[in-house]
């Protein structure tokens, strides 16, 4: 806040005190008890290991590391350990489009085929009218999280062949309609980048931001992770207990998910995005006039009734920007974004009016955990009435597992537990095609049905019988938490014409997106 803003804002509320109104005046300085609503948080919500950095003003004014990088091991977080940042490398790759924008190289609303000839959505219509601003706001007419299967869980395709096979994701709804957040176009993105400057995504992030901000501890890529580094061990539930589990490689899709990082070096980025791109008086990395287009709502989201103990967090306006979340909390604007990973989640959080950021790393992925600390901290420097976000969004978990076990039990109800299959189980074994993603094997094992995705060596399980020719495949790796129906349909002839999927719990992460396959028998 200016210092002319901030003297009318003083006069403000000293006309308001004296006419008898209550006021507050923002505390603009650090939660004393932010140690404290740490370590509540990372214990209500099992989380091993948070790293938090604040700055402000253009200063880091808080950096620390609580718990530890893996839990049963003693070395502990710091300011230094690397998280991967996952979706949190969105707003890095539209700043590079930004700065290639700067420089004449490419528009926002160019045609995509402008600039990758070859590329192609399923609708030809489509195809010729997506633009690269459309490929990095959600609003490209593709369903949520669709295509996703194609790196997530690490799979096998390189990035050109997901590039390919873009054209056979179909559409939910028509371009531009609706916001659907999805992974795949920001790959998309990723490769106009290399078209338009002659460099990699990972090069140019790394020459043109990484580089002149000097996060030399930040890399694109977990193979870029050292034996015994200061690396955070990502940790998720598995059946019911928690465990440290694979990291995710996602180079195949990094544009949109692969920087790992750390608050040290997060902490230089938040500075440079709230300097709308400014190094020094001599040197941008982009101008103000593409910071603020970043930061200005292109496609404009649905707001949901939150828990009532966290009323307080629902926006007036939300809208998604260029690789950014935007919205309002107490009278600012939130300009913000999180990240998810197997096991890691983050958020990133800035306030321009108050020249304000907050980045949260954690390596569980639990974000309850991020939410409570960010919204402590916030409410601090507003001046906020205090709030004890911890207990708030552990009753939102609460309410959450609670839904979910109600939705799982009410289908345990409905089910035809009697019924039995139409064919005998060595009739359901075969290999099944889907037009984006490709093979999927189901075999006979021991007198059982067991699945497996060609391309992602973690989607292994074992089918049980459901009702009637729905079966339920129960993934050996327990850390995925994505348990998934899988429906045979048969034809007039009892041969099986096609196979669906759906996931069993309304908490599977959307980037499962079985519902999205179409498999039949391969030929």
């Amino acid at each position: 806040m200016n210092r002319a803003r901030l003297g009318r804002a003083l006069a403000l509320v000293l006309l308001l005190a004296a006419a008898g109104a209550p006021a507050r005046a923002a505390a603009q300085q650090l939660p004393s008890d932010l140690d404290a609503v740490v370590e509540r948080a990372r214990k209500q919500f099992d989380v091993p290991g948070v790293a938090i950095a604040i700055v402000k003003d253009g200063k880091v004014v808080y950096m620390k590391g609580y718990g530890v990088r893996e839990m049963g091991k003693p070395a502990p977080v710091d300011e230094h350990t690397l998280f991967g940042i996952a979706s949190n490398t969105k707003a890095f790759t539209t700043a590079a489009l930004a700065m290639l924008v700067d420089e004449g190289r490419l528009s926002w609303d160019d045609p995509v085929v402008k600039h990758l000839p070859s590329f192609a959505m399923y609708d030809p219509y489509v195809t010729r009218e997506i633009t690269i601003r459309d490929l990095v706001t959600h609003r490209a007419g593709l369903g949520l999280g669709a295509g996703d299967l194609m790196w997530w869980p690490p799979t096998t395709f390189s990035r050109e062949e997901i590039l390919e096979r873009v054209r056979y994701v179909k559409p939910a709804t028509s371009l531009r309609s609706r916001y659907a957040y999805n992974n795949i176009l920001y790959l998309v993105a990723g490769e106009v980048i290399e078209e338009a400057s002659g460099k990699s995504w990972d090069e140019f992030v790394r020459e043109r931001i990484f580089q002149p901000l000097g996060m030399n501890e930040t890399n694109t890529s977990v193979d870029d992770f050292t034996p015994g580094g200061n690396v955070a061990i990502p940790h998720s539930a598995a059946s019911g207990k928690l465990v440290p589990v694979f990291f995710t490689k996602s180079d195949n899709t990094a544009p949109a998910a692969a920087i790992n990082s750390s608050v040290n070096d997060i902490s230089k980025w938040m500075i440079v995005q709230l300097d709308r791109g400014k190094l020094s008086d001599e040197k941008r990395l982009w101008s103000e006039a593409q910071a603020n287009e970043m930061w200005s709502p292109q496609t404009i989201q649905r707001i949901g009734q939150p828990h009532q103990a966290i009323a307080a967090v629902k926006p007036n306006f939300a809208a998604y920007g260029l690789g950014w979340g935007l919205a309002d909390y107490r009278g600012h604007k939130i300009v913000s974004h999180t990240g998810g990973l197997l096991g890691m989640v983050s958020k990133t959080t800035l306030v321009p009016d108050m020249n304000l950021g907050i980045v949260v790393l954690t390596n569980q992925e639990m974000g309850y955990a991020f939410q409570a600390i960010t919204y402590h901290i916030l409410d601090a420097y507003f001046g906020a009435p205090k709030t004890d976000w911890v207990a708030a969004y552990a009753e939102v978990r609460k309410k959450s597992l609670e839904d979910a076990a109600e939705a799982e039990k009410k289908a345990v109800g409905a089910r035809a537990s009697d019924s039995r299959p139409s064919l005998p189980l060595a009739r359901y074994a075969g290999t099944y095609r889907d037009a984006w993603y490709g093979d999927v094997t189901i075999a006979e094992e021991n007198g059982k049905l067991a699945m497996r995705f060609g391309r992602t060596a973690a989607l292994v399980g074992d089918l049980e019988h459901w009702q009637y020719d729905t079966f339920v495949v129960r993934w050996r790796d327990r850390s995925l938490l994505a348990d998934a129906y899988v429906t045979f349909q048969l034809g007039h002839d009892g041969k099986i014409e096609q196979v669906k999927m759906d996931a069993v719990s309304p908490l599977t992460d959307f980037s499962f997106d079985f519902h999205d396959l179409l498999l039949v028998p391969a030929k």
